[in-house]
């Protein structure tokens, strides 16, 4: 025990000895390292010394550090005492090699910080601490886990053009798609740290285009996570049996346990990829679930998606807020859970599709934008791929869905702008439609020669020319 205070009182005289000695060591080093990091009297040296060097922008000498210790009222009699004692070692210089030190330094930081967050989740467990719950720990933890020196301070457009040439010619993942107009507008797949968001009215097809989806993923031998918050967990697995044992759903339950059995078999010879489908309550489950819920499968199945499917995003609650009497407006709320379930990709290094809602103006539109999405505009402004699913009497006669791109960050927005898709509600399947009814003109398929496809397209036009 005594060995490992006089090791931490080391540590923090050499942090603060190289601060006010090391110039480079102080650039690199004083944007990462917060005083509660320090004990004692040495977390007031660093406040004052990094008090100096943000005003002055220079390393303060012995005596110009000796006055302003003098006038600052912040330490108390006898930290002042022990700072004028330790003051003389401190300013002496440190010959250490400038990659051990940050090394160090980095290490010391990271200790200190779970050292720190540790201390403050006892606090809350023991119900003394007086602003925060039990559901701040994941965050708490989450937080001092990531602390690290980043000393990437930006892209240099000249200095760095071979490296920006060799990024533009790498082979990125994706998640592809077996629906050709989808590949095609996602430059085949969506990337990884993406939110996917299928905008659409009740009934029209969100989840049926996400269990399509889930299915083909694993077929392609990818790992699915499929989490529900709308249909029970059977429910999502029969719309999946459906899809992939290409049977009527309602045909489903007449199926005998052999001929059931058999079918699963040969799927599972087909892939080696898994899906797991989870189910929350609704409006009960945010990111700290879906993260602990990675992490249990991770420590007991051995499962790491490629790819998560939550259905749906507005019946998710947020990590960070809680919306209670109307105090939150919807606008900030699901933007909120968007930023977080984006946020939630990237640290997982994977794509979330989701859905959501249209509003009531945008369920009879045949033409929705992204001013038809439902509660907060600030979804489809945290999404980097965003599409409307249309219904309408003459596409159900079809047999087709229309798609109509609404953002899009991996390509041309205006490049199949409009397509159709085919569609098999028993057997929930989606494939792609006969190319005959794509009429492609200009490379843009104004989605089908009916009457309602011919529609808008003559509303399109009516439309540039009142901008023109």
């Amino acid at each position: 025990m005594i060995r490992r205070i006089q090791m931490s009182q080391n540590l923090n005289q050499l942090v603060i000895r190289n601060i006010l000695n090391n110039e480079e060591y102080t650039r690199r080093v004083l944007p990462f390292i917060q005083p509660e990091y320090f004990e004692g009297v040495y977390a007031q040296l660093f406040k004052q010394v990094a008090k100096y060097v943000h005003q002055y922008n220079v390393l303060p000498t012995i005596d110009a550090f000796k006055v302003q210790l003098d006038e600052t009222d912040s330490l108390s009699d006898e930290q002042f005492r022990h700072a004028q004692e330790v003051l003389p070692e401190l300013f002496k210089g440190d010959e250490s090699d400038l990659n051990w030190l940050l090394d160090t330094t980095e290490q010391w930081c990271q200790d200190r910080a779970l050292f720190n967050a540790v201390m403050e989740s006892i606090s809350i467990i023991d119900g003394k601490h007086k602003d925060l719950n039990k559901n701040a720990l994941p965050d708490i933890l989450q937080k001092a886990l990531s602390v690290t020196f980043d000393t990437n301070v930006g892209h240099d457009y000249i200095s760095s053009a071979e490296e920006r040439f060799d990024f533009y010619h790498e082979t990125e993942e994706r998640i592809r798609f077996d629906l050709d107009y989808f590949n095609k507008i996602t430059k085949g797949g969506v990337p990884k740290k993406t939110l996917n968001i299928a905008l659409a009215g009740t009934g029209v097809g969100k989840s049926l285009f996400m269990c399509h989806c889930a299915s083909a993923n694993l077929l392609d031998n990818k790992n699915v996570l499929y989490i529900t918050m709308e249909m029970a967990e059977e429910r999502i697995a029969e719309r999946i049996d459906a899809n992939l044992l290409n049977i009527p759903i309602d045909q489903i339950e007449n199926l005998s346990k052999n001929m059931f059995t058999e079918k699963i078999n040969e799927i599972k010879t087909k892939t080696t990829g898994k899906l797991i489908i989870k189910e929350y309550p609704t409006g009960a489950a945010n990111v700290n679930h879906f993260r602990a819920l990675l992490n249990e499968l991770k420590l007991k199945k051995s499962f790491v998606p490629d790819v998560i499917y939550i259905d749906y995003l507005n019946i998710c609650s947020s990590s960070r807020m809680k919306a209670m009497g109307g105090s939150i407006n919807s606008y900030t709320y699901i933007k909120a859970i968007a930023e977080e379930m984006r946020g939630l990709a990237v640290e997982f290094d994977l794509p979330i599709f989701s859905a959501t809602q249209t509003t009531r103006s945008g369920f009879s539109s045949s033409d929705p934008g992204l001013e038809d999405t439902s509660e907060s505009f600030g979804l489809p402004a945290t999404a980097d791929f965003m599409f409307a699913l249309v219904s309408s009497e003459e596409l159900d006669q079809l047999g087709q869905i229309m798609v109509k791109q609404l953002k899009n960050r991996y390509n041309d927005l205006n490049a199949y702008k409009r397509f159709v898709i085919a569609v098999d509600r028993s057997k929930m399947v989606l494939t792609d439609a006969d190319e005959n009814d794509q009429n492609l003109v200009d490379d843009k398929p104004t989605f089908d020669k009916s009457d309602f496809g011919q529609g808008q397209q003559a509303e399109d036009d009516k439309f540039r020319d009142f901008k023109l």
